[in-house]
């Protein structure tokens, strides 16, 4: 079973990046794709982007189209996820998820705790 733990979070101005990074441990980490999930108070949590086990097959939400960018590297088991250009709405709790496949991120029980993004305008 598959534990993962995000880090890089913080307090940030509009405009500004931050690197998120999750790390796994306890399972085989080159056959999760890997997916990074935001929830801002009072919303639903959403995928803002997956990336396939070999990571040859990247998604992302429309918000964060050309902004974002998740990356993983499987020698060191872990994902990252690069955002730049920050917004205010980019605001939330952002959390790793593994599962058997993108589609399969939806319904996964493989969470991390997440890592609070504030972005001030």
């Amino acid at each position: 079973q598959v534990q993962l733990v995000e880090s890089g979070g913080g307090l940030v101005q509009a405009g500004g990046s931050l690197r998120l990074s999750c790390a796994a441990s306890g399972g085989t980490f080159s056959l999760y794709a890997m997916g990074w999930a935001r929830q801002a108070p009072g919303k639903e949590r959403e995928f803002v982007a997956r990336i396939t086990r070999s990571g040859g097959s990247i998604y992302y939400v429309d918000s964060v189209k050309g902004r974002f960018t998740i990356s993983r590297d499987n020698a060191k088991n872990t994902v990252y996820l690069q955002m730049n250009s920050l917004k205010p709405e980019d605001t939330a709790v952002y959390y790793c998820a593994a599962a058997i496949t993108t589609q399969a991120l939806d319904r996964t029980d493989y969470w991390g705790q997440g890592t609070q993004v504030t972005v001030s305008s």
